[in-house]
Order: structure tokens, then sequence, then C-alpha cells
């Protein structure tokens, strides 16, 4: 059907009234002539409106002679029709031309750019070096290099670690990512040790003494960048300042430095998540039903205050708040204020095929493995794979492994050796 529409549009067609005693000989000629005609509605005694193309209104004018049926044009449809129409309004075609060409020139310069990531530094400063580099607002998106604008940024803004420019349209997006160091002062001491395990991908020194490089492996605890600076080796020896003693006297032993260490340890940590789902499940579940009721308990006594004696439910789960009465100095007061909730619960039992379960576990799984990732991990890569098993069971099992790209250093103050 939009087939058909689609092609009278295209075509051309209208809307006639037709108007004689003899209509249903005007329809019947029409059909055996091969001329298609739809929507056909009566609109009076001897009216009717039908719709056809415009190729078919020559023969249906002879037909009309023919029965003595008379039609008027009601409506002209169609895109041969929408030309004939621009072509009397030119100025109107133009208009329409013109709107066109500068939608499109407009849509082809870069008008918006937005920051994401940036806490410490300031926007300005970021559209500054952006602009610097190529990108700004006005300019043709068609001529912004992002690699080049991004190796500029990066250049110039040594206090982030990442930079990312995309262009999307009309917006063009900087992310960007801080690198986080907070400054101690000096009498506290601490290094960076690792909270995770990994494989080290990226080392920055900013202070303290290095203990570990690209594509080692750490494991928690164990300490990235130490805030203990040893003492430089002795280049030489010292003469001796006694005239008997030819000899030399050995140079004095310097104590190690003690910094606080400041730094980024990017590294890929691996994580791991369990999901299951049955096939059949059996349960037990809220249906969303509740009454409250509120008692009073005196010496083992309840009186109800609010709410139904009787539970309308016949399976149900409870929640109990009780608030005793506040004690005065040896003595209790026997007295209990106790609010109740009744849930209602039903069984239930849920079939799924192994194609839903295996989805439902997957995403299980990634949610586990997700949790103790943190919010400033770059996830590199998702993995799942089903847990075989030898024989067949009601349940379906699924692990996943997550990648990501991280900073794995906390600090840990250290203390000073005398």
């Amino acid at each position: 059907m939009f087939l058909f529409r689609f092609i009278s549009f295209l075509f051309g067609y209208v809307n006639i009234l037709v108007k004689g005693e003899n209509l249903e000989k005007f329809l019947n000629k029409a059909a055996s002539r091969g001329i298609f005609l739809w929507d056909i509605r009566r609109v009076g005694e001897n009216e009717i409106l039908v719709k056809t193309r415009l190729s078919a209104v020559k023969p249906l004018r002879h037909i009309g002679r023919t029965t003595g049926s008379l039609f008027r044009f009601k409506a002209r449809e169609g895109l041969p029709f929408i030309i004939s129409r621009l072509k009397k309004r030119k100025s109107l075609l133009l208009g329409a031309m013109l709107f066109l060409i500068g939608l499109y020139s407009l849509s082809s310069f870069i008008w918006f750019i937005d920051i994401k990531g940036n806490k410490a530094l300031p926007a300005e400063k970021v559209l500054q070096i952006a602009a610097e580099g190529g990108l700004k607002p006005g300019v043709i998106r068609f001529k912004v290099d992002e690699a080049r604008v991004e190796g500029y940024m990066r250049d110039k803004l040594p206090e982030v670690y990442y930079i990312s420019v995309e262009i999307s349209g009309t917006r063009a997006t900087i992310e960007i990512a801080e690198k986080t160091i907070k400054r101690k002062e000096e009498q506290h001491p601490a290094s960076i040790v690792a909270q995770k395990a990994g494989l080290v991908k990226e080392v920055l020194v900013l202070v303290g003494n290095p203990l570990v490089k690209e594509g080692d492996t750490v494991v928690p605890g164990q300490t990235l960048i130490s805030g203990i600076i040893p003492p430089p080796e002795p280049s030489g020896s010292v003469p001796g300042d006694s005239a008997g003693d030819p000899g030399l006297n050995p140079p004095p032993v310097l104590p190690p430095a003690y910094v606080h260490a400041a730094g980024v340890v990017r590294a890929r940590v691996w994580y791991e998540g369990y999901g299951e789902v049955f096939l059949v499940e059996d349960g037990i579940r809220k249906t969303g039903n509740s009454i409250s009721r509120v008692c009073i308990k005196i010496s083992g006594r309840e009186i109800i205050l609010k709410g139904d004696r009787s539970i309308p439910f016949a399976d149900y789960e409870v929640q109990r708040n009780v608030k005793k009465a506040p004690g005065w100095r040896n003595l209790s007061i026997p007295v209990e204020i106790i609010t109740e909730v009744y849930n209602e619960t039903e069984s239930f039992r849920v079939s799924r095929s192994r194609a839903e379960a295996l989805e439902l576990a997957r995403q299980n799984a990634l949610e586990s493995a997700r949790s103790g990732i943190g919010d400033d991990a770059q996830i590199i890569e998702e993995k799942t794979g089903e847990v075989s098993l030898k024989n067949p069971e009601n349940i379906v099992r699924m692990r996943a492994y997550v990648e990501t790209l991280e900073d794995i250093g906390i600090e840990r103050p250290i203390e000073r050796q005398q």
C-alpha cells in the first residue's frame, strides 16, 4: 500500500466529485477499462468522491459523458502539482533553495564546544589552547584534524594525561582526564603503593623514587613510587688531612631523604564476575499489596491503636519496628510501640529458554565484574563465556572478564627512621 501511494504521489493524483444518477454504471465502466479508483466515498444521494491518477482523467471525462455523470476536481495532489505551484512562485522556490543552502553551510561549521572531565583546570584555558591548535567556534569542521588538536593540547597541558577530541555535527566535545596529584606537606612523607594487581602500562613520577617500570607485574601492597630517596653514591675519595697518614678517610654517610611521593601509575587490571540463572525458577515474591498496623504493648498485652485486627492476606511477610519507652534510673517501663507492615506474597514460576537464560546470566556476570571497577577506570575489553557442565542441569552459568586501564596507586604514610 505504501508503494502504491508513493508511486501515485510521484505521478500525481486528483480528488474528483462525481454527480449523476448512474454512478454504479460510471464505476463499472471505469473498472472495465482498467482505470483504478480508490478511497471511494458516498457524500450525497447522487454524489461520490473518488481518487484517481492524473493519467486517468481524460478517459474518465469520456466515461462521464456516456453515463451522463458530471465531475468536478476537489483537490490536486502529488509531485507534478507541487512543481507547478513552485513554478508560479519562483520567489518562494528561490527562498527555499537559499534556506537549504544556508542550512547546509551553517552545518559545516563548528558552533559549540563542550568540555568534559575538567575539575581543577579552568574551561577557559582549555578553550584557549584548543583555539591555538585549530579548534574554535566558527571554524569549518572539515578542516579540523582531531589528532593534531589532541597532540597540540597534550603538549601545552602537562597537567592532563588523557585528551580526546570528537566532532559530531556542529558540536565538538573535548574530554580530558587530569593528573590527580595531591600536594602534601613535606613533614608527612608517604609512598605510593598498588591497591590492585595489574600490569604496569605507564609510570609518571613527579616526586619520589620509582620502583616499577612499564611491563612490570605488581601485586596489592607493592610499593610503586617510594617516598624514601636514597642518598647519592660517593663519586671519589677525600684525601686525609693527617700529615703522618698518607691514607684516605672514608666519605661521610648521608641519610636518605623522606618526601611525599607524587605521581601516576596506570596499569592494566583484570576483573572477573560470575552469573547464574535458572531455566525454571520457583520462588516467592511480593505482590505490592500491603497494610500497616500500630500497636502498644503493655506488660505483654498488645492493644491495636491503628489498623485491622485480622490480616487479609493468606501469605505475607512482616516487617516489625519496636520502640521501647525510655527507662528512669533503675526502673524499666514495660511499654512498647510496635509498628508492623504486612506485605502480601505469592508463589511464582518463571520458565526461560536457554538463550534467554544465557543472556540474563551474561548480564549478571558483567554486572558482577564491573562492581569492583572505579569511576576513573577506562574499560578496554569485555569477554564472557559459558561454564560448561558435564551433566545438564536446570541452570546456566556464565563468567565475565573485564580488562581496564586505571590508576592503581594509593598513598601510604611512612615513618622516618632515626
